[in-house]
């Protein structure tokens, strides 16, 4: 029963979620991942929605509102938290440096092209799009999106072990 719900609902899903993320500043496969969360724990309380395609639609809505609210609550900062401390300080230095490797470990392990991409945009001698293309052997238009296709990945990537560290903390 769960199956075929679901199989009926995501065209639908899928197609509602990229026509309502790019006003509610989320990614579109945050809010099919919200929206099927949601109809889960509803399967498991109350059985499946009456009309399942209302249903979507209206969830799909809602999760788009709140992740304007939650967009429009956050306020990033100013400076880094520890940045008020002299950035020459031991403390610093190591907190520096562990970022810097972790972030280059995770980079190292993108798949595809992604990891050339990736260290030739934070390479030191900041390459325009042009060079890096010419460097890559790609299209200059192709940049872009593979770009953003690695930083999803990375994101990805980089989001279970900044929760497992913090969560430690």
């Amino acid at each position: 029963m769960r199956d075929d719900l679901v199989s009926a609902l995501r065209p639908l899903l899928v197609a509602e979620a990229r026509a309502e993320a790019p006003a509610s500043g989320a990614e579109p496969g945050d809010l099919e991942q919200a929206v099927w969360l949601r109809l889960l724990e509803r399967l498991d309380s109350d059985g499946p929605p009456a009309d399942p395609h209302r249903w979507l639609r209206s969830a799909v809505r809602f999760e788009a509102r709140r992740s304007r609210r939650r967009t429009r609550r956050e306020r990033p900062y100013e400076n880094e938290p520890a940045a008020d401390t002299d950035r020459h300080d031991p403390e610093h230095l190591a907190l520096s440096a562990a970022r810097h490797r972790a972030l280059r470990e995770a980079v190292r392990r993108l798949p595809g092209r992604c990891p050339r991409l990736m260290e030739a945009l934070l390479s030191p001698n900041d390459l325009t799009y042009r060079e890096i293309a010419g460097e890559l052997g790609i299209s200059q238009g192709s940049l872009g999106p593979e770009r953003s296709r690695c930083l999803g990945c990375l994101r990805r990537l980089l989001t279970p072990e900044v929760a497992a560290r913090s969560a430690r903390g």
